[in-house]
């Protein structure tokens, strides 16, 4: 379903999968930690059967030409800018954005900074990063939830942590939640050379910044599950307070963290609601 294609961005080469016709309303997909576009494969079959042009980059870090040496190479600030450039590449002046995880955290940055791209914004899982910092800060609920980024912020101790015995604790991190052939490509694809300490950077590269970043006004939906271990209520329930567009928040109850592959008839319809609310898209040139 998807196509392969490769995006070069300087001295960058993304992997991108797209779907759907070309000349589609575009939607971009950004994938999380630890998995990459592969996990928004029946998000992606839905849109594109609704004629949408669906594009999923591998990001920074994950795509095998796109894997710049030193934590400061994943700054929010150059994610952001993969993304603008993407648009560009590909003749694009504007498109919705979904993302996932730190997908998540990309786009609300990118609508926050630079709301003339960004036509509609669907966030799953985290919320706005002030929001999320906010609770880290206040709530022990959450600081408990993300007692996990202490140890991914040393990357070589939690390259040797998730990646020994099989990966066993990689692997863990998914439970039971999505397909084991899923699974076993994100490991075989962060066991690559390189590729899982380049994930890990995200991690390093996070400043005070993050939680300094502006409302968003664009037209956006929120998408947070009740058995996420990760992301707690409070930070769900302030992500309000930094969205002065249009906003919406949607709560699945019982599902877990990986809301794109164990529900993403949930994401479709937030997707389609936003797309069918948009005004025409413009192309460049």
């Amino acid at each position: 379903m998807f196509e392969r294609m490769p995006v070069a961005l300087g001295d960058l080469v993304f992997d991108v999968r797209v779907a759907g016709p070309e000349d589609g309303t575009p939607v971009m997909l950004l994938h999380g930690f630890p998995e990459t576009s592969r996990s928004w494969t029946a998000v992606a079959e839905q849109l594109a059967a609704d004629g949408l042009r669906v594009i999923a980059p591998d990001q920074r870090g994950y795509s095998p030409g796109a894997r710049p040496v030193g934590a400061h190479e994943y700054d929010i600030k150059e994610l952001v800018a993969d993304v603008l450039g993407l648009m560009e590449a590909l003749g694009l002046d504007s498109a919705h954005l979904a993302g996932h995880d730190w997908g998540a955290s990309v786009a609300w940055a990118a609508a926050a900074w630079h709301p003339e791209r960004v036509r509609s914004l669907v966030a799953v899982s985290v919320p706005h990063p002030v929001s999320l910092t906010w609770a880290i800060d206040n709530d022990p609920d959450q600081q408990r939830r993300s007692a996990y980024i202490t140890l991914f912020r040393d990357p070589g101790k939690a390259e040797k942590t998730l990646l020994k015995a099989n990966a066993a604790a990689f692997r863990a991190l998914f439970g039971t939640h999505i397909a084991k052939e899923a699974v076993d490509e994100y490991v075989a694809h962060l066991s690559e050379p390189g590729a899982l300490l380049a994930a890990l950077n995200w991690y390093c590269a996070m400043t005070r910044e993050f939680g300094e970043i502006p409302a968003v006004t664009v037209p956006t939906t929120y998408l947070w599950s009740t058995s996420d271990p990760a992301l707690g209520e409070v930070a769900a329930r302030r992500c309000e307070q930094h969205v002065e567009g249009d906003y919406r928040l949607i709560v699945l109850d019982g599902v877990s963290h990986w809301v794109s592959e164990e529900a993403p008839a949930a994401v479709v319809a937030a997707i389609r609601s936003r797309v069918a609310e948009a005004p025409p898209n413009t192309l460049l040139g």
